[in-house]
């Protein structure tokens, strides 16, 4: 395999293990009181419904990140949802932003890895054109 193509699927690899951790442990098998708090302060109701359905979201952008199917478009939809939650985050509970492992440091490592497999994969962030086929 080409090291382009390991780099690809590697980053793949590493954002999609964050989608599926972040869908699967703090959502669906162990609730957790940051999520419910998330969700209440939207003015929300039935925070365990909810958490449940935005994990199995995030579970399926995992496999949909790993599926190979529409790569450019799942590493889109991948950085959109990483900014727009690091923005709904700053905007409800801003206080979250300077707690240990918070959203700041993890969406932005995530959206690095969204980048490099962008252009490893051959794709400059312009869309100017490709830089190298991993084939």
């Amino acid at each position: 395999m080409p090291p382009l193509q390991r780099i690809t699927w590697l980053a793949r690899g590493a954002l999609a293990l964050v989608f599926a951790w972040h869908g699967l442990v703090p959502k669906i098998l162990f609730l957790s009181p940051g999520e419910v708090q998330m969700i209440q302060a939207h003015g929300l109701a039935e925070p365990r419904w909810l958490a449940m359905g935005f994990g199995v979201l995030e579970v399926g952008i995992a496999l949909w990140l790993i599926s190979g199917i529409a790569r450019r478009l799942s590493l889109l939809v991948c950085a959109a949802m990483l900014l727009g939650l690091l923005v709904d985050v700053a905007v409800v509970l801003p206080g979250l932003l300077v707690q240990a492992f918070n959203p700041v440091s993890l969406n932005l490592a995530c959206l690095a890895l969204c980048a490099v497999v962008w252009v490893a994969e051959g794709h400059r962030l312009g869309g100017r054109g490709a830089i190298a086929s991993p084939g």
